[in-house]
């Protein structure tokens, strides 16, 4: 799936980004992923990490409702947040329990800085600001995990991570990702207007983006040292 499936304003956001968006979305921990040779250990443990980081995450998306000024606003921030607490947080759960950690371990996970640095950016982003601070904050990880599971969906030649693979690859979460697409172009168009790439605001939001990137560069890299 092309990057211009997911939305006018991404694509743009995604090319604002520059080096450090395949700084992310081609690093060596997802590589790693591709052809089978993370180590099994900086898996879980980027897994369990993975799983505090989607608690926040999920908090930050239950913000996005605060932040609406639409009913369809709210329905795309409601929607979101079931995918990640319904179906992404169960495929931790469910790869982690088979690998012997149990839930209520997984949920007391200690975070670490990397962690704990991306999720309040991401909190700080809503609370401070309004639905688009919040959302050019959200979006690289929605977004690039869906770039991320489409390309290693194709290209993958060891089914060792196949769970995970296929779950961000898979019909649902693309279908997911669309959707948060058309609420950030919605969102851009209601406050900014149909050119919303020429408001001085954009450039902002950019910049907004591409930090919560480059957050997300130094996540992978914390799952690579367990």
């Amino acid at each position: 799936m092309s990057a211009q499936t997911y939305g006018r304003a991404y694509t743009l956001m995604r090319e604002a980004a520059g080096e450090a968006w395949g700084d992310y979305t081609r690093h060596a921990f997802v590589e790693g992923l591709r052809d089978g040779s993370l180590p099994r250990e900086a898996f879980l443990h980027y897994l369990r990490q993975d799983y505090v980081f989607l608690i926040h995450f999920s908090r930050a998306w239950a913000l996005a409702v605060v932040k609406s000024e639409t009913h369809a606003e709210m329905l795309g921030a409601v929607a979101t947040v079931n995918a990640l607490v319904a179906e992404e947080m169960q495929l931790h759960v469910g790869i982690c329990e088979a690998a012997g950690i149990p839930q209520d371990e997984l949920f007391a996970t200690p975070e670490r800085a990397e962690n704990l640095a991306y999720t309040r950016y991401v909190l700080e982003a809503g609370y401070s600001g309004d639905l688009l601070d919040l959302l050019a904050a959200l979006a690289p990880c929605v977004m690039g995990y869906g770039e991320i599971g489409a390309r290693l969906g194709a290209e993958k030649t060891s089914d060792t991570y196949a769970d995970w693979i296929n779950t961000y690859a898979g019909e649902g979460y693309q279908g997911d990702c669309a959707a948060v697409g058309q609420l950030l172009d919605g969102a851009l168009e209601r406050r900014l207007g149909k050119d919303f790439e020429t408001s001085p605001r954009f450039a902002a939001l950019c910049d907004k983006f591409r930090k919560a990137t480059e957050l997300e560069v130094n996540f992978w890299q914390m799952g690579m040292t367990p």
